[in-house]
């Protein structure tokens, strides 16, 4: 009635579809009763709803019917619906159409709606568990010869962009958690240590009262299921992405099987709340391991790498040794059925295992550590000291400087080899283990073999073994014990060391790349769960998979200029964590798919068992995540006339070589049959080759890098990012002319639709946008009808100053420049 033409879809027939000509069809139409399907706030109400028969619609001569909506009580008629039928793969009229540029739009956009819910034929259920509140637009545009395509958008928000920080919060508040115990397990410590520690506990109670609250606030959250750009600076939402959305675009062909194209959009992972004042992760961890060397505590400096080395013998023993004791617990039981082949198995598992932690513990760090943490006991006398009686200083100095990993004192009492001797009884208790279990199978086959005439004096030597088996069990499990405990209590004295050198500044850095990781790995969740519901049919796809894993490719829009230089130094670290990222596909307990982190993701039983057996085992799944980074905006220009873009071509050096280096193992490892068809077939390596020469070559806003960079990820089966500062008006621009670019090269779209194609997908995007967009400096690198320059400050207060004027005029001069770029 008063409201604009609404289009419709929700039925689709097969080519046959004749031959369902006595199905009755039943439309029911709802309205938005606030505005349109961008207001968060409308809620839809029903209007009315009508039938018709297939046989009625073929039959009518202008192939659309007019249909009466009635109440649901059928009691009133309260509007008109027009259902037209639109046909695929011909030309209308015999003559191929020509819009003019007033009506293409209305012809071209088919219908839009905004219905909640995943409409995907082939993986519905499970996408909407994840996806959610999806919003959809169909288009209608022509090919080169003369036939019709649809191609329908769809974007979704994601419930991973709350889920997954909200349960990596909780295991912070545990990890942190579980190094204050570490920390106390220590033991007794001198004065010293014993006060440095208690600061370093101090800091970790304050960080998990922080994420304590941080928890508490976001489980009040209810409403949309992503973080909208104006909270970016929100502290409680600092974990949170910028804009989670997944765009996903489907092409249906008349010579062609449906295709799919799929993209995640994001905010640059950064710590927005806490601000680029001083720059972001990558330069801040630089400036921090500097300013460690050259701290006035009393400490043992452990360069990066080894820190990082001491949390994973940490996290090795910690996961191992509960491992090792069920087995050897396993092995016993097993050892008492007479069962010789089960009891092979769990002894290989055992020694697997075994061998594993004590190599992890053979590292000359951990050696070294157990003698630091002796000269931090109560009454150590370093050597120093002995020789030179006379200092007046006590037994924990504070000199200026801190001591180096290669200079650690060593006591005179203490037996450096005794290290040494603890864990190789580890080996030894296995080797008697080993030793013992052969000569009871052996036992125990020649029982088998002289079954009828065997004697007493042999059972009573089988259980006799047994018992034995239990004690030496018994005896390496004490053994792992005490290792354990040793290794962990001189790694966690290695960490301590890391939180001394420079406690606040260091746990502030660590809370900031928290918040950073968090984003990011929530990202990369939503866009590998989505690349494997996609890919859940197609054997090629799975066997990569699990063979040599996925490549992740995060496309960066971000300037190399003011505050865009740190959200980029925030962002390459945060994405370079990725890398210790794994994922983990089990099968869901229920049909109700729920994502938890390790990153597990669950299927549905009938999905999950038609898995290669190595997905089912729970194989752990590598992703690898490469940034490509060219800001398109008026701030890049000025960075490259004026300003310094070398964080931008180191980092796009560097993941092109990570890039290069997987495309090798996957050649090696993967026939090229399992790797998807494309209509252009120029050759994945010579795309590699151009890349790399774009990546060195010296040339202003070089888009060529970005455009190879996700045709190469789509060539290999990755799953393509695109980040600009808030995911809106760089990102969206993008995105769009990635999606027109794939509909010319892959489907033939028609030339003189490319450009009516691109501004049919762009022309929502005002409507999508916040009020106040033009305050958002982002937006001028995209608009088109930009107001008029904002950097023309009265003049009359310029005159005031000879030297403002100057000011004045040299800004001027730049923003033009920059303007007509």
């Amino acid at each position: 009635g008063t409201r604009d033409p609404m289009f419709l879809t929700g039925v689709s027939f097969p080519p046959d579809w004749p031959v369902y000509s006595e199905t009755l069809i039943k439309l029911s139409v709802y309205g938005v009763n606030d505005g349109y399907h961008w207001v968060m706030s409308a809620f839809i109400n029903f209007l009315g709803s009508s039938s018709f028969s297939v046989a009625d619609f073929l039959q009518s001569k202008d192939q659309q019917l007019s249909l009466s909506l009635r109440t649901a009580d059928d009691s009133a008629t309260v509007g008109t619906v027009v259902v037209s039928r639109m046909k695929m793969g011909e030309i209308e009229d015999g003559e191929v159409d020509h819009f003019t540029t007033d009506m293409h739009r209305k012809c071209t956009l088919v219908y839009e709606s905004s219905h909640g819910r995943i409409n995907d034929k082939d993986n519905g259920p499970i996408m909407n568990a994840v996806f959610k509140n999806a919003v959809c637009k169909v288009y209608r545009f022509q090919t080169v010869d003369s036939k019709w395509m649809l191609v329908r958008e769809q974007m979704a928000e994601c419930t991973l962009s709350f889920s997954i920080p909200k349960q990596l919060i909780a295991l912070y508040i545990q990890e942190d958690t579980c190094r204050i115990q570490e920390l106390k397990d220590l033991g007794e410590l001198s004065p010293h240590w014993d006060n440095l520690r208690k600061d370093v506990i101090s800091h970790y109670d304050q960080i998990i009262k922080e994420y304590q609250d941080t928890l508490v606030e976001l489980e009040k959250l209810t409403g949309p299921l992503f973080k909208p750009s104006c909270s970016k600076g929100q502290k409680y939402l600092e974990f949170i992405p910028i804009n989670l959305h997944t765009q996903r675009m489907r092409v249906t062909c008349p010579r062609k099987t449906d295709s799919f194209y799929d993209v995640v959009t994001v905010g640059a992972p950064a710590a927005h709340s806490q601000g680029f004042k001083n720059g972001g992760l990558q330069k801040l961890l630089s400036k921090y391991e500097t300013e460690k060397k050259s701290t006035a505590y009393q400490c043992i400096y452990y360069p990066p790498e080894q820190t990082a080395k001491a949390r994973e013998i940490l996290c090795v023993v910690s996961q191992l040794q509960p491992h090792i004791s069920a087995l050897a617990d396993q092995l016993l039981q097993t050892a008492q059925q007479s069962s010789s082949q089960p009891l092979r198995d769990v002894l290989k598992s055992l020694e697997e295992k075994t061998e594993q932690f004590v190599h992890a513990l053979k590292d000359e760090l951990v050696k070294s550590a157990l003698l630091a943490l002796h000269a931090a006991r109560p009454g150590y006398i370093s050597k120093s000291q002995t020789s030179a009686p006379s200092s007046p200083r006590e037994a924990d100095p504070h000199p200026t400087s801190p001591v180096r990993s290669d200079s650690i004192p060593h006591h005179k009492e203490y037996d450096e080899e005794e290290w040494d001797r603890v864990w190789a009884s580890v080996a030894k208790s296995l080797n008697c283990v080993i030793a013992l279990v052969d000569k009871l199978q052996e036992q125990d086959n020649n029982n088998l073999e002289s079954a009828p005439s065997h004697t007493l004096a042999d059972v009573i030597t089988s259980h006799i073994w047994r018992d034995q088996l239990g004690v030496l069990i018994q005896s390496l499990k004490e053994c792992v014990a005490e290792v354990a405990e040793r290794a962990r209590r001189s790694v966690s004295f290695v960490l301590l060391q890391e939180a001394v050198c420079s406690t606040a500044q260091g746990l502030q850095l660590q809370q900031r790349r928290d918040a950073v990781f968090s984003q990011a790995l929530a990202a990369l969740a939503c866009g590998f769960v989505m690349r494997l519901y996609a890919g859940l049919e197609d054997k090629g796809f799975l066997r990569q998979l699990h063979a040599v894993g996925l490549v992740a490719q995060f496309e960066s829009l971000l300037s190399t200029y003011s505050e865009e230089i740190g959200m980029l130094e925030d962002m390459e670290v945060g994405i370079s964590d990725l890398h210790r990222v794994t994922f983990r596909i089990t099968e869901a307990a229920s049909e109700e798919a729920v994502n938890r982190y390790t990153v597990e993701v669950p299927l549905p039983h009938h999905a999950f068992q038609a898995l290669p057996d190595e997905l089912r085992e729970g194989k752990p799944l590598r992703v690898l995540p490469v940034l490509f980074n060219v800001g398109i905006n008026e701030q890049q220009t000025i960075a490259e006339r004026f300003g310094d873009i070398s964080l931008q071509e180191r980092i796009n050096q560097k993941n092109f070589e990570i890039l290069e280096g997987y495309y090798k193992s996957l050649t090696n490892t993967v026939p090229s049959e399992c790797l998807p068809c494309f209509q252009t077939q120029t050759d994945i390596k010579e795309l590699l080759n151009t890349l790399g020469q774009n990546v060195v070559t010296k040339k202003r806003k070089n888009v060529e890098i970005l455009w190879l960079a996700g045709m190469i990820c789509r060539r290999i089966n990755g799953i393509r990012f695109t980040s600009c500062k808030s995911a809106k008006d760089r990102t969206s621009m993008s995105v769009t002319l990635e999606q027109c670019s794939l509909l010319r090269d892959e489907h033939q779209l028609n030339k003189d639709y490319f450009v009516r194609a691109l501004d049919c997908m762009r022309s929502g995007l005002l409507a999508q946008g916040e009020v106040a967009q033009w305050d958002d400096p982002e937006v001028g690198s995209v608009a088109i009808n930009k107001p008029a320059s904002r950097h023309f400050y009265p003049i009359a207060l310029l005159l005031v100053s000879s030297h403002l004027l100057v000011v004045w005029l040299i800004l001027s001069l730049v923003f033009l420049l920059a303007k007509y770029q």
